[in-house]
């Protein structure tokens, strides 16, 4: 497309979940990125963990506009929603440290037990279960992280919250 396009392309575009740009730092598919969940909780890498749940400005203009939450008759700011969001999800990821950090596991699969939510642009996994083998081959089950993002055919985790 010739450059003296580009601003008429972006304006069709907005408002069209056809052309949204991807989640930074989402994966191609669930294994890929509970393989970069496994990876950085084995290095210790808070920062890489971070990197792959949602920031304020993902969550902001991805996610808060289809939340029944944002409707002005609900009355819940954006401020009060996501700070109460990213308070349980760093909570959840100190226990993940806790519980898993330096350990080296083989990923099996990652399956939901607790279904999925369709918004118009995305789709929220919930209550992760992630099967995984340790350095002896025994089996075990994680909780490493909540609920998925699924938007546009690629995965980003929604939070380290596991209640």
């Amino acid at each position: 497309m010739p450059l003296r396009l580009w601003p008429i392309a972006a304006v069709l575009c907005l408002g069209t979940a056809g052309c949204a740009r991807p989640l930074p730092n989402s994966h191609t598919s669930l294994e890929a990125l509970a393989a970069a969940v496994l990876d950085a909780v084995e290095s210790r890498d808070a920062a890489a963990l971070q990197s792959l749940a949602l920031d304020e400005l993902e969550f902001r203009e991805h996610v808060w506009p289809e939340l029944p939450a944002s409707r002005p008759e609900r009355n819940l700011p954006f401020g009060y929603v996501w700070t109460d969001l990213k308070t349980k999800s760093e909570a959840g990821l100190k226990g993940v440290f806790a519980a898993y950090g330096g350990r080296r596991y083989q990923l099996d699969r990652v399956r939901f037990t607790g279904g999925s939510t369709q918004y118009e642009t995305f789709v929220v996994h919930r209550e992760s279960v992630v099967e995984v083998r340790d350095g002896e081959g025994r089996r075990e089950t994680l909780q490493l992280f909540g609920s998925v993002i699924e938007k546009g055919g690629r995965f980003k985790v929604f939070s380290y919250v596991v209640d």
